[in-house]
């Protein structure tokens, strides 16, 4: 799609193709709102802005938005909208030992169950082993630094998938 095709989308079908940018409603809402856009870069700052004005429970709504890293059958049934994009995200994971998934998988727990949302990280050319690493790096944090490391991880993931909805 192109920037003049996104812009000249209805209310409905412009917020339905930024909610699998980003899950937070207030998000996408407000992002709305900004419609038309002259560049995909004043649509990117724009993006950003309203992401750093977003709150703890934007954030948790758009976290719960993504499969865990890894979690194939989460990214067929869960999240179908944007299967595809996630998948490619996380292509480094499918090539990867059965010791590394287990890891990660088992990281992935420990992690939702100490923060109380996923590892969220911008997966796109990363390997499992470096997520992993990122992972095990991470899980010694406040909730409070975690909540921020995944915000501007989302943050990331967002521009991204802005950039290929224009694709």
């Amino acid at each position: 799609m192109t920037l003049p095709q996104l812009n000249a989308l209805d209310k409905t079908e412009l917020e339905e193709e930024l909610t699998k940018c980003c899950g937070s409603r207030n998000w996408v809402h407000a992002m709305s709102q900004g419609f038309p856009f002259e560049s995909e870069r004043e649509m990117l700052g724009t993006a950003e802005e309203i992401w750093l004005r977003c709150g703890e429970s934007d954030w948790l709504q758009a976290f719960r938005h993504h499969p865990k890293i890894g979690d194939l059958e989460s990214l067929k049934a869960k999240y179908a909208a944007t299967a595809g994009w996630a998948a490619g995200e996380q292509a480094g994971v499918n090539q990867t030992s059965d010791e590394t998934l287990r890891r990660l998988a088992t990281g992935n727990d420990a992690y939702e169950e100490k923060f109380g949302f996923i590892f969220i990280v911008c997966a796109a050319g990363k390997s499992a082993e470096e997520m992993l690493q990122l992972l095990e790096a991470r899980i010694g944090n406040t909730r409070e630094q975690e909540l921020r490391n995944a915000a501007a991880e989302q943050n990331k993931i967002t521009k991204l998938r802005l950039q290929k909805l224009l694709a």
